[in-house]
């Protein structure tokens, strides 16, 4: 029997034996989402080889064919069970404008979203996006800092149905919560793809500099197709328009007393003040909506210190928490005491939508069990989203859902491990030199294996490289090897494999290891990584985690784009693969989960995207453009 359904992935590969797909209970019909356009992208693989990729959207009928326009002359036509990419032989260095148009039954239809321009003399390997770097600053102790472009964001700013880019200019002198000292200001730029800058957003220096003390969040909040930028700001913040936000003459930076270091302790902290948040624009920067921020800061000790280390860990997300509509959710605090407060944007205000404070009479157990990051997802099944906040949930409502009680972690992935899996799973580790690493079912927080570790635990990994075992696999700094969904060791050592970010590079359904600046294969065969590509020129963020401004489904078609700075931070090098694909898939974008993954991979310590539902080579058993077999 065969069952036509609309699934959120469409593949052309056929192969025999049926399963059934375990999906999150969105109702896709009332769910607000972007209004996608086609994502054509071309970019130089050579002198003489230009690649062009292009979006597969669940709008298409399931057998669309593309054809394919240079300068308005028809090149070629790409039938429905081949994947979105082309490769055109032109070897002309002046522009030439590409065009993707979809035909069905025969006929060709009008997409007026389809066109991409190819500048003259364009970089082979990538797309350059230069940027307006800020110009050096000096803090009050007479220190000069630099400026570097940091982690990035996407949102269709503009309402065209493409992106553009929300990029951090991060100061040398962030800080950690641990460390004193002044920083500089944060600043944030939209700029479009072809470099066109549309604001700058400088947060003043009443907001440190730090991946824990800035979280932001783009999103389309109140469903006008336009992204909104939501975060923490303070007296002194100007807007994209120059206006400036509260008091511009306030200073609460502390001046410090003497210590026994070099810089006096609390130096540059904040420990008073004034706390925003604010809602801006996102196509002009202007500041549209400031309340004070919640959660509040209160007295520090109540969040376990009295320098802000614990009080200033922020985390933020986007969520469907009524299942319809998306809410912004801004979070304090994980070691000790945790407060997530949860807001509805309408275009003029922000309402409240609920506060979760594990200081209230039954939450005690909620205490500590944030993670530096944050999971998104209808994980029970309710058609409503829920927060995987570290070693605990929170149901969309605004209620304790569980706790696990293994504490606080570095790292954390959500997805489906497996199509034999009813619904999402957790795959994360821990620091409290206890719990080592942990495989949770989602929904209900029962351990499903565990491997226990008497060391700080600081990274996990979750990703589908080999096809001999079924779904996906998983590995931590202290896991004793790579482990599948059963928990068997299914090899014993984990080096080589990277335990950083993760990317669909090469065609094929296994994912690929990203890790500083390159992209590796694993091959099963050899039981080794081989590179695949390096990113030369470019630097990458957060010291030691090395991550890239952003990574994930940004542009063209199913497959993972990475956007990294140059080594100057005078321009962007937006990486996209240039290995055609056989498999055509509606792009991640249009799953929530994925697309929040995303909004929150900017949260303190960056993690991969991931779909609400398995993907990988086990996909073969059961899909062929868009039929499920049964």
């Amino acid at each position: 029997m065969i069952r036509i359904k609309k699934p959120i992935c469409v593949m052309a590969a056929c192969c025999a034996a049926a399963i059934t797909m375990a999906q999150p209970a969105y109702d896709y019909s009332k769910l607000q989402r972007e209004d996608l356009g086609r994502g054509v992208v071309a970019f130089r693989e050579s002198p003489s080889d230009v690649c062009l990729s292009w979006r597969y959207l669940s709008s298409d009928a399931t057998l669309t064919s593309f054809n394919i326009y240079r300068d308005d002359k028809k090149i070629a036509n790409v039938p429905a069970d081949a994947g979105t990419f082309y490769r055109d032989a032109y070897d002309g260095t002046g522009k030439a404008v590409y065009e993707v148009r979809p035909v069905v039954d025969g006929k060709e239809l009008t997409d007026k979203r389809g066109t991409y321009v190819l500048p003259a003399n364009a970089p082979v390997g990538y797309l350059e996006i230069p940027m307006d770097k800020p110009a050096d600053g000096v803090t009050p102790a007479g220190d000069t800092y630099t400026y570097s472009a940091s982690d990035s964001s996407i949102g269709d700013v503009d309402g065209d149905g493409e992106y553009e880019l929300i990029v951090k200019w991060d100061p040398s002198n962030s800080h950690d919560n641990a460390h004193d000292g002044y920083t500089g200001n944060v600043l944030f730029d939209c700029y479009r793809l072809n470099g066109e800058k549309l604001w700058r957003i400088d947060l003043g220096h009443n907001v440190r500099a730090g991946a824990h003390y800035t979280q932001f969040m783009v999103f389309d909040l109140d469903g006008d197709g336009r992204a909104e930028l939501v975060m923490k700001t303070s007296d002194g913040t100007i807007d994209g328009k120059g206006k400036v936000i509260g008091d511009a003459d306030a200073d609460y930076r502390e001046k410090g007393v003497p210590g026994k270091g070099k810089t006096p302790v609390n130096q540059g902290r904040i420990l008073t003040g004034n706390e925003y948040l604010t809602v801006f624009n996102g196509l002009t920067g202007a500041a549209m909506h400031t309340i004070d921020y919640i959660p509040a800061r209160g007295n520090l000790s109540d969040w376990g210190d009295n320098r802000a280390n614990r009080s200033d860990r922020f985390l933020a997300c986007v969520a469907y928490l009524d299942g319809v509509h998306p809410s912004v959710v801004m979070c304090r605090g994980y070691y000790t005491r945790a407060v997530l407060a949860a807001f509805d944007w309408d275009g003029k205000r922000l309402k409240q939508h609920w506060i979760f404070d594990s200081n209230n009479p039954g939450c005690e157990g909620y205490a500590g069990q944030g993670n530096h990051n944050l999971r998104v997802g209808d994980v029970d099944g309710d058609g409503c989203d829920e927060i995987l906040y570290g070693s605990c949930a929170i149901d969309h409502d605004g209620t304790g859902l569980y706790t696990t009680g293994m504490g606080h972690g570095d790292a954390m992935h959500l997805t489906g491990f497996s199509p034999d899996m009813p619904g999402l799973q957790v795959w994360d580790c821990h620091e409290n030199r206890k719990d080592g690493s942990s495989f949770r079912d989602a929904a209900t927080g029962k351990v499903l294996f565990q491997i226990k570790s008497n060391i700080d635990v600081g990274r996990c990994m979750a990703a589908d490289i080999d096809p001999r075992n079924p779904g996906v696999e998983m590995w931590s700094a202290d896991s004793h090897g790579v482990h599948n969904f059963k928990g068997e060791v299914i090899r014993s050592a984990v080096k080589p494999l990277s335990i950083n970010m993760a990317v669909w590079w090469d065609g094929d359904l296994l994912r690929e290891l990203l890790d500083h600046e390159t992209v590796s294969k694993y091959d099963w065969e050899a039981d080794t990584c081989r590179p695949l590509i390096k990113f030369e020129g470019c630097a990458f963020n957060n010291g030691t985690k090395s991550n890239p401004c952003l990574q994930g489904d940004i542009v063209g078609d199913w497959r993972e784009e990475v956007l990294v700075r140059t080594e100057d931070s005078h321009a962007l090098r937006l990486y996209i693969s240039p290995i055609p694909t056989s498999y055509r898939f509606h792009t991640f974008l249009e799953d929530p989960v994925y697309r929040i993954s995303i909004a929150t991979q900017n949260v303190a310590y960056n993690q991969p995207t991931q779909p609400g539902f398995y993907f990988g080579p086990d996909l073969k058993k059961g899909w062929f453009r868009g039929y499920e077999i049964k």
